[in-house]
């Protein structure tokens, strides 16, 4: 028996253009034009017979009928990706990661370099922004995000609860130990909105009240950048500053240290079923395991 089937490639262009609401986040992701996104929903839209989206302030929307259509044919596409990937050897393809700025400098793009050489197969695209993708919208496969209280709403994967510790440039502070006029002598760089150099002072047995930490100034990571050349002290997470301590641009200034919040993994519902992208979330969560590592992170 024949099936009723059209063209492939404007069934792709629709689903890309539908998850994403957007031609041109869908001609992105398929790598092809605009125009190319749109003549093909306008083919497919004539053929069905039906409108499948309408105009809206920003992009384009889902008709009703093309989000009951985009619900019936999504599993399709899942259905086909798995058994593609089910025949492969090893894993294989893009795998999107969209991660808080300063961890994706500072932590995972230093060891791209050894994804590759490890996973040569897959290619790992890092793109850091302070606006959380949509993975429901597969803006990206997987996210990094930055938790205040230490948890999320949602499923996560814990990534690093690393210590806060002081840090400055070497030499800055007389035998790289910090006392508690340095606190009045240079200024209090941190790596959050949050007051952490008080509570710090608190820890080390030091008045609070010297702490003059001020109004959030500089933004990220231009805050860490201001300390390794030397323009004040840093109280930041160990794992954001593991790279400057060990190239010898950063000091750590004591040994007393706390946690505050914690950077989690968020994998995609669907794209979590894609081998790559598994593969990618255990070797992240392998590579990142001294950061939650509570014996190499000594009590304050």
């Amino acid at each position: 028996m024949s099936r009723t089937l059209p063209p492939l490639n404007a069934l792709r262009a629709f689903e890309a253009a539908a998850r994403h609401e957007s031609f041109t986040r869908a001609a992105e992701e398929l790598g092809v034009s605009h125009s190319a996104i749109s003549r093909h929903v306008r083919g497919l839209e004539a053929r069905l017979g039906v409108q499948l989206f309408r105009d809206a302030s920003r992009g384009v929307a889902l008709s009703a009928e093309g989000s009951h259509y985009l619900q019936r044919i999504a599993p399709a596409f899942d259905v086909i990706s798995d058994a593609t990937e089910g025949l492969a050897d090893t894993p294989a393809g893009r795998v999107v990661v969209n991660s808080e700025p300063l961890f994706a400098n500072k932590v995972i793009a230093p060891l791209l370099r050894k994804f590759q050489q490890e996973l040569p197969e897959i290619e790992l695209r890092l793109i850091a922004s302070d606006q959380l993708a949509n993975l429901d919208r597969f803006e990206a496969d997987m996210a990094i995000r930055f938790a205040h209280k230490g948890t999320l709403d949602v499923p996560s994967d814990l990534m690093s609860d690393a210590k806060l510790y002081p840090f400055a440039a070497p030499g800055l502070v007389p035998g790289d130990c910090i006392r508690p006029e340095h606190l009045g002598q240079f200024h209090l760089f941190r790596d959050r909105h949050e007051l952490v150099w008080s509570k710090w002072c608190t820890l080390a047995g030091f008045d609070p009240a010297l702490a003059n930490e001020g109004e959030w100034r500089a933004r990220l990571p231009l805050a860490f950048e201001a300390a390794v050349y030397g323009a004040g002290l840093y109280m930041g997470s160990a794992d954001c500053v593991r790279v400057e301590v060990d190239a010898g641009r950063l000091v750590r200034l004591s040994d007393v240290g706390f946690r505050m919040g914690s950077f989690h993994l968020l994998t995609g519902g669907q794209t979590a079923r894609r081998k790559a992208v598994r593969t990618v979330r255990t070797w992240l969560l392998d590579h990142t395991r001294c950061f939650r590592s509570r014996e190499n992170q000594p009590d304050g």
